[in-house]
């Protein structure tokens, strides 16, 4: 083949070839030019884009330069054609990148230094990446506008005005709870992010799960908890038994914030209330129960396992099989639960079974 021949793709394979940065790229069929710059190794700066949301395009910092098209486009809209020339760095794209940054810094209020988000927001990293000073959009700032900080949620924190109207909570909200907790309210400058009749979160439909807080860019959502962990351990999330798998965040010897594992099969990344918020709350509860208790004079007193577990078999021997029932739990697994209904009709030969989950 020549050198500058043009790239044969199979239609089978469904590829195709486009060109960004001067680097040959081949991507399937329907990617964006998002995904095939991320997929070449190519940095393009983005605040609204989530790969776990459709595409939305509202931010306007991902935009690129394309051969023969007008303007510049958002990339992560933007679908990715065989022989495509795209240039994600060039003058025109950084000076666009620049202004449509100084503009959403301009109507975004807050001290970095005090923010719960500091040193891990998207907003401040892609301003240092970009260049932005504090003089380059403070001559654009208007008379602030006064929000009131939303703090009713014992889960998190609304500061909307840190809000860049990113709209990446509402669309988790729709798109992956189902929810429709929140969406945008209101026009032009009033335009915010707002419950059904702007009430309180504690007021409201919202679950409380945090997918909205997970994703926010900013410190407009932001953990009641949000120190930062020194290291994670992976693990099955207790509350039921789906399986979700999580990271722990652990602070010494404390856990303080749990997230979704993006690879767990079940959950794919995602978490209801009780595995995002539900584990701190019990483990670390001081009426936890840690061993076996037998009452013994009417007082309950810590026991060893063995000793429990001989007591309990030993009572289970003095009554009738039809007198004895089962309860199984949902925090514990389905194989366990199996087992449980299991050894109630085969080995005591009851009937008598029944699971916390019916409630």
């Amino acid at each position: 083949m020549a050198e500058n021949a043009p790239a044969i793709n199979d239609k089978k394979t469904g590829l195709i070839t486009i060109t960004i940065d001067g680097k040959k790229v081949e991507v399937k069929k329907g990617s964006t030019v998002l995904e095939a710059a991320r997929q070449a190794g190519i940095y393009i700066p983005t605040l609204c884009y989530d790969e776990d949301l459709k595409p939305y395009g509202g931010c306007c910092i991902c935009v690129v330069e394309i051969d023969g098209m007008r303007g510049l486009p958002t990339s992560c809209t933007t679908p990715a054609t065989d022989g495509m020339i795209v240039h994600t760095d060039s003058s025109l794209v950084n000076i666009s990148r620049r202004m449509t940054m100084q503009l959403i810094m301009a109507n975004h209020e807050g001290d970095c230094l005090t923010c719960a988000k500091n040193q891990n927001c998207e907003l401040q990293k892609l301003a240092a990446y970009l260049g932005i000073e504090e003089a380059d959009f403070k001559r654009m700032r208007p008379r602030t506008r006064k929000l009131p900080v939303d703090a009713s949620s014992p889960a998190y924190t609304r500061d909307m005005a840190k809000c860049i109207l990113c709209g990446k909570c509402w669309r988790a909200c729709h798109e992956i709870t189902g929810t429709d907790a929140i969406d945008i309210a209101y026009r032009g400058d009033a335009a915010t992010v707002a419950t059904m009749g702007n009430l309180p979160v504690l007021f409201s439909t919202c679950a409380e799960c945090g997918e909205c807080v997970s994703r926010c860019p900013t410190g407009a959502l932001t953990f009641k908890e949000h120190r930062q962990v020194t290291r994670e351990v992976k693990t099955t999330c207790p509350h039921c038994a789906v399986g979700c798998q999580t990271y722990l965040g652990i602070r010494g010897e404390n856990i303080i914030s749990v997230r979704g594992d993006k690879e767990g099969p079940s959950n794919e990344g995602h978490l209801c209330v009780k595995g995002r918020f539900g584990v701190v709350d019990f483990v670390h509860h001081k009426d936890r129960l840690k061993k076996p208790l037998i009452k013994r004079n009417g007082k309950f007193e810590e026991a060893s396992w063995d000793e429990a577990l001989d007591l309990v078999a030993s009572k289970l021997k003095s009554y009738k099989p039809s007198e004895i029932g089962l309860v199984s739990s949902a925090r514990s697994t389905n194989e366990a639960n199996y087992l449980m209904q299991k050894f109630g009709r085969a080995v005591i030969g009851t009937n008598n079974i029944d699971h916390c989950a019916r409630l």
